[in-house]
């Protein structure tokens, strides 16, 4: 079977200002497969590759050398509209100053199917009305995104990505901005999507434990290149994540089986003794 998602031997360096640095940051030798359907987590330490990996499937950026190809097709080939038609990016942040309601937002996301047009159709609307129901942002359709919290844009930006009907999302440290009831209504939700759509996912996220739960394998990048690829049990590995993130961690099994991640903190200073103010006595 073809892989939905091939990346083969992909080299990337930054030019301009990231060479002044004094290790400037390079991706090299970046491959691996995705298959149809399969949630694939990405996790790293901060400099990893992680967002230059999401640009280069996006083709914000272009590999030096190597290739990435999507459903057997060369990604270079794809005009940027016809590629928003199979892939959509769920990011970080959106600009601070955004003058849209959320249902404007949401519809931005079926631009790649109509791209010589300028207003939606009837169906149009169907399909952001659907996504927006689906990720708990219908009743906000009319409020605009600036008079938002944290939470309600990312899920209203999820919607988005949705209303595009992808087959690969991209997702950017998703829960992110989401307190624990949304984080685990995000969760809920990418694997409902996941099984009844069949949609591929990648995932990045500096959460090993949401990573683990939600991923079929996990990408351990580390400098720009690959540590580690397999299953969440294979990659979380003790020794190799402490030797990866430069701190001592302690690898567990959570009750859905999945392996759990636990941070080993120094050893604080003991604590004195409660000591009585002078001349006081207990």
């Amino acid at each position: 079977m073809t892989p939905f998602v091939e990346v083969t031997d992909v080299h990337f360096t930054y030019a301009g200002a990231e060479r002044r640095r004094a290790r400037p940051f390079a991706l090299t030798g970046l491959t691996f497969t995705l298959q149809a359907g399969e949630i694939l987590g990405v996790i790293g330490p901060n400099s990893a590759g992680k967002t230059t990996l999401i640009r280069l499937l996006t083709r914000v950026l272009e590999p030096a050398r190597g290739e990435i190809r999507l459903d057997g097709r060369p990604l270079a080939r794809f005009a940027r509209w016809e590629l928003a038609r199979h892939l959509a990016v769920v990011p970080q942040e959106l600009p601070p100053a955004l003058p849209f309601s959320v249902e404007q937002l949401v519809l931005m996301g079926r631009y790649p199917h109509t791209p010589g047009r300028f207003f939606e159709s009837d169906a149009d609307v169907v399909v952001a009305r659907e996504a927006m129901a689906c990720t708990g942002v219908l009743e906000l359709a009319r409020v605009p995104v600036e008079g938002l919290s944290g939470g309600e844009r990312q899920r209203a930006v999820l919607a988005r990505a949705l209303a595009q009907e992808p087959r690969l999302l991209v997702l950017d440290e998703p829960t992110a901005h989401l307190d624990l009831r949304y984080q685990v209504e995000c969760v809920a939700l990418l694997r409902r999507v996941n099984r009844e759509r069949g949609t591929t996912m990648l995932l990045v996220s500096h959460d090993l434990d949401l990573a683990a739960e939600v991923s079929d394998r996990l990408l351990l990048l580390a400098e720009g290149r690959v540590v580690s690829l397999g299953t969440p049990a294979e990659v979380l590995d003790e020794c190799r994540l402490a030797e990866v993130y430069g701190c001592a961690v302690r690898v567990e099994r959570a009750a859905s089986g999945r392996p759990r991640v636990e941070l080993v903190w120094p050893d604080a200073e003991p604590r004195r003794a409660a000591v009585d103010p002078p001349g006081r006595r207990r």
